[in-house]
């Protein structure tokens, strides 16, 4: 459990954060050179548009704490810009989302570029870009050849990362993944069962680090951490937005210098056919409630749901209230 005064500091920097998107928006407002504004829209209340009336959406999400939150923040934004919005959140696999968004059986649903490159069009790991927006471009055009298409990408990415105690590496002296060049044969490294095979997991720590661990360990993805906790493990395979990371410095990701972690913004993904017939609204709205999505504060809605116990919906409608929203 954190600290009281964990907690506290985690509120301070969300808040913080949840300020910075809105003075980033002020300013864009303030330089507006005309355009669509696509972008600068943050912290913006959403309004009810008569014309959406009746347009029904579904919207899915996969059934993960942070899948869950993204799809609820989506269904409310939705619901307050007019549209009759019913919600599939138990979804499982990418592949089972996909079938359903296919389907008409949702409108559509939050995916990660990275996800959606290797698992729908077989891409290698390292055939996904680095650079986000890359990765978003490759993604939008391949799915427009299926008849689909995505939103711009979230400002966070949650993808793989090294990570251990921070106590152990301050011991170690390591900062980045090649820092573990001549240390990693005395170490044991953590991770789900396929990162064997995963070139943005073992194989690319072995293959591109040129590393060697003493032993590999695979872990169920809830083990993450406690392996660190109990010493049964010096490094772990993590994600980068973890509710583990919001409040505390007990946890230290290294540096993926080599990049073999691709670029795992969130996209929503959606019908053409969707798009048409919902107008305007309906993307300028996805697009709208994620500009405050920050990795900080990402981490830290994480944490309300898995550390706090609260409900994702409920957690979702707090974001929506304090980034300005919704009322």
């Amino acid at each position: 459990m954190l600290s009281s005064e964990s907690r506290i500091r985690a509120l301070l920097a969300l808040f913080a954060a949840l300020v910075l998107a809105l003075g980033v928006a002020a300013c864009g407002d303030d330089d507006d050179d005309g355009g669509d504004g696509g972008g600068d829209a943050s912290g913006e209340l959403i309004e009810s548009n008569p014309d959406n009336s009746g347009v029904e959406l579904t919207v899915g999400s996969k059934n993960f704490t942070e899948a869950l939150i993204l799809g609820e923040i989506y269904a409310q934004a939705l619901e307050a810009a007019g549209y009759s919005v019913n919600t599939d959140l138990n979804l499982g696999s990418e592949q089972v989302a996909l079938k359903a968004l296919q389907q008409g059986e949702i409108s559509g649903y939050p995916e990660y570029t990275s996800t959606a490159l290797t698992s729908f069009f077989n891409k290698t790991a390292d055939e996904v870009p680095a650079e986000s927006q890359a990765a978003y471009e490759d993604a939008k055009a391949e799915l427009e050849s299926e008849g689909l298409t995505a939103f711009a990408p979230t400002p966070f990415a949650d993808s793989n990362a090294v990570g251990m105690l921070t106590s152990r590496a301050e011991e170690l002296d390591v900062t980045t993944g090649s820092d573990l060049e001549g240390k990693s044969q005395d170490l044991v490294l953590a991770g789900s069962p396929e990162c064997r095979q995963r070139v943005d997991c073992l194989v690319g720590l072995q293959d591109v680090y040129g590393l060697q661990f003493k032993e590999f360990t695979p872990v169920d993805i809830e083990l993450r951490y406690p392996v660190l906790d109990d010493g049964e493990a010096d490094l772990s395979i993590l994600f980068t937005s973890d509710a583990n990371l919001a409040a505390s410095d007990q946890y230290t990701l290294l540096e993926d210098d080599q990049g073999i972690f691709p670029a795992g913004n969130v996209i929503w993904i959606t019908d053409q056919q969707v798009v048409e017939e919902a107008g305007p609204d309906y993307q300028t709205t996805i697009e709208k409630v994620q500009e405050g999505l920050s990795l900080e504060v990402m981490q830290e809605l994480n944490s309300r749901v898995d550390l706090d116990k609260e409900e994702p919906a409920a957690v979702a409608t707090q974001y929506l209230q304090e980034s300005g929203y919704v009322e």
